[in-house]
């Protein structure tokens, strides 16, 4: 069965619904959001706490409340959401092969926006050791069981991380009745600021950085975490183990759809526009930068849909412009390149809390942008880039950090 749509929107999280909104509002009679979920609206439809939706609706809602405004406000402006929608390949030309509950489908599209966010990573890939007994988890799996499935999986676990998502789970926790032993972090300091990590202490939840997994005890169930703390050997009883964060981008499609991949993100590498290496393909939100707030990737979605509209208006080009290469220090930039004649915004992760300036320069070593920076682990920082001319752009650009002892 082959359909047409002016646009095809893969995943229906935010960054997703917020493009087809806009794209709607711009005139485009025909989006198409393809979800593979049975419901749209992406991560937060399963996280049943506040804060969502000050920038999108000027109010303080659930996630799910928030997911719910968003796909009411994309399906009133006449975008179709097709649930239970899996894309398998994007094939040249805008033509997208699906998985559905009818069988094998093709949808042929102008364009093409690649939003499918991203997801923790397993135990397996942080390579927890110990028996796999009942009770081990992500946050995700977590916040599915009780916020989807009404299950209330344990109540005394151990949040294994500290990034932002990690007081997520602390939160959904407390809703619910749930009372975490502590939270661990392998790394030697929190990875979000120190005032969110206020939250664990209030809750009474002791957080122990700098410490080594040893083994997960118990069977069937969990039982036990075993660790070391400073030097010495802890055993924590608990009956679960929630591992939260780490996160890797959702990029399946973009790998089976041969697009050019970025080794530090490894999600699709994209330009200033967020046009990938097929030119009718675009990408917005966490599949590109893991990890960014649900706002934040609705706002990107609109921005990539304003991009796709004005491309829209001409033949597709494939992106140019110079590579962005990111030095020591520097975990990934986005955009990967950079083109002549329009701003744009670098968003920058760093490797661990850092003080110092970050510098943006062509290959004569000449000064392009430059900012003062102090972050935390996980922070996003940001890089405002002038319009650029040609002459700036005739080879790699070199991002540098430039450190503040």
């Amino acid at each position: 069965m082959t359909a047409a749509c002016d646009v095809a929107i893969v995943g229906g999280g935010p960054a997703g619904l917020g493009a087809a909104l806009q794209l709607s509002r711009l005139g485009l009679r025909r989006v198409v959001v393809l979800e593979r979920f049975g419901e749209a609206g992406g991560i937060p439809r399963h996280c049943g706490h506040p804060p969502y939706g000050m920038r999108e609706f000027g109010r303080v809602l659930s996630g799910p409340a928030y997911a719910r405004r968003l796909v009411l406000a994309a399906e009133e402006a006449g975008v179709e959401i097709r649930t239970d929608t899996t894309v398998t390949a994007i094939r040249p030309g805008g033509v997208l092969e699906l998985a559905t509950t009818d069988g094998a489908q093709t949808l042929t599209a102008g364009r093409v926006l690649l939003a499918t966010g991203n997801r923790e990573r397993t135990r397996a890939q942080l390579l927890a050791p110990g028996l796999r007994p009942v009770g081990v988890m992500n946050t995700g799996a977590l916040q599915s069981l009780i916020y989807l499935e009404g299950k209330r999986p344990f109540l005394r676990p151990v949040i294994v991380g500290s990034e932002i998502v990690a007081l997520s789970a602390l939160l959904t926790c407390r809703r619910h009745g749930i009372r975490p032993v502590a939270m661990v972090e392998t790394r030697d300091r929190p990875q979000t600021r120190r005032i969110d990590m206020l939250l664990a202490r209030l809750m009474g939840v002791p957080v122990l950085t700098g410490a080594e997994l040893l083994s997960i005890e118990g069977a069937p169930r969990v039982e036990a975490l075993r660790l070391r703390h400073k030097g010495e050997e802890r055993r924590l009883d608990c009956d679960g183990i929630v591992f939260s964060g780490r996160f890797t981008p959702e990029a399946t499609v973009a790998r089976q759809s041969e697009l050019a991949l970025d080794p530090r993100t490894l999600g699709p590498e994209v330009d200033a526009d967020g046009r990938s290496s097929d030119p009718q393909v675009f990408v917005a939100g966490n599949v590109l930068h893991p990890v960014e707030t649900a706002g934040h990737c609705w706002a990107e979605g609109r921005r990539a849909a304003q991009a796709i509209f004005r491309d829209m208006r001409k033949t597709p080009e494939r992106a140019a412009g110079a590579r962005v290469v990111p030095g020591e220090g520097l975990r990934y930039v986005v955009p990967q390149r950079l083109a002549a004649g329009a701003a744009a915004v670098l968003n920058i992760r760093t490797e661990g809390a850092v003080r110092g300036r970050l510098v943006l320069s062509d290959a004569s070593g000449r000064e392009l942008a430059a900012r003062a920076v102090r972050s935390y682990p996980e922070q996003p920082v940001r890089l405002s880039v002038p319009a650029l001319e040609p002459a700036a752009l005739t080879g790699d650009l070199t991002l540098r950090l430039d450190r503040k002892d």
